[in-house]
């Protein structure tokens, strides 16, 4: 059986690439990691998957003269090696649409807070200072708004009273290292339909 091919875009440490890259080697995600792609030449996601086969590619925006040019570079790449879902696993910069007009559909990412709460920037810090006693992570789809795409999964977690920023981030990434493979092997079993704004998953 053909393996849906990935594209993984990382700017970090790459934490959810490698939950992910463990879920296929144990055969929990049929799917392939055609290409990882960093914007961030010293990005720890990098250093993780040496080793193990699976090309890589930086690419720098400070050597493109316009975001366009940017990520019609990353899309020649994408294109290149023939990847069919975009996975963003912490990559740091906001996609335009002329790149998310070229994927439609096939982007996916993961937001540390149950949106639409807390988009953009420092989610765990927003939901601590805002008071609230459940967070949690969400796996959408992208579109050209900020966190605003079509839900496809959501799983939450308690907020403590003794939480600090980073607490409540450690606590939300171990079930981020677990929904972001789940949801992307629905996607590989073309489990998803969306509806408008519904994301519907079909049952097996």
């Amino acid at each position: 059986m053909n393996r849906m091919v990935l594209g993984v875009l990382v700017s970090g440490r790459g934490s959810n690439l490698h939950a992910i890259f463990d879920a296929i080697q144990t055969d929990r995600l049929k799917a392939k990691i055609g290409v990882v792609i960093s914007d961030n030449p010293d990005a720890q996601a990098l250093k993780r998957i040496a080793g193990f086969g699976i090309t890589t590619v930086v690419v720098e925006r400070k050597k493109f003269a316009s975001q366009y040019d940017f990520e019609m570079a990353l899309t020649a790449e994408l294109r290149l090696h023939h990847v069919e879902l975009v996975v963003l696993a912490g990559f740091m910069r906001i996609l335009g649409p002329q790149f998310i007009s070229q994927f439609t559909g096939r982007i996916m990412n993961i937001h540390p807070a149950l949106l639409p709460s807390f988009p953009g920037l420092d989610a765990q810090a927003q939901a601590i200072a805002y008071g609230v006693k459940i967070s949690g992570c969400t796996v959408h789809f992208v579109d050209e708004g900020m966190d605003s795409g079509p839900i496809i999964l959501q799983e939450a977690v308690p907020v403590h009273d003794d939480d600090s920023e980073h607490t409540l981030a450690e606590r939300i990434l171990h079930v981020e290292h677990v929904l972001y493979p789940r949801a992307i092997g629905m996607y590989c079993e073309g489990r998803l339909k969306k509806e408008d704004r519904r994301v519907v998953i079909i049952e097996k």
